[in-house]
């Protein structure tokens, strides 16, 4: 998913994702809603940052779960922020997103 998110290709990142799939704040709020409403808020924030990388610092997998730490460049000058992503699968399909900031 982090090359697909990488490569900005919001398509082939929603592929990966269940239908009813969302990403959210942890233990928050929905930010995107359903496989379009990420793919769609995807594509507005690529079109906002279209240098936007994720680099992974860490991970962990455990179950259904996966834990990423993961470094974010909105630009190339711009400074990088931290963010915990807590990814939740049914089978091989992301069902969550949960990003901790």
């Amino acid at each position: 998913m982090i090359a697909h998110y990488n490569a900005q290709d919001a398509d082939a990142y929603v592929a990966l994702m269940t239908d009813d799939s969302c990403e959210a704040g942890y233990r928050g709020s929905v930010l995107r809603e359903g496989r379009e409403g990420v793919r769609s808020g995807l594509n507005k924030m690529f079109a906002e940052f279209p240098e936007n990388r994720a680099e992974i610092v860490k991970g962990y997998e455990l179950g259904e779960y996966a834990v990423l730490h993961e470094k974010v460049w909105r630009s190339a000058d711009a400074e990088p922020f931290e963010v915990m992503s807590v990814y939740s699968f049914e089978g091989d399909k992301c069902s969550r997103v949960e990003f901790i900031r």
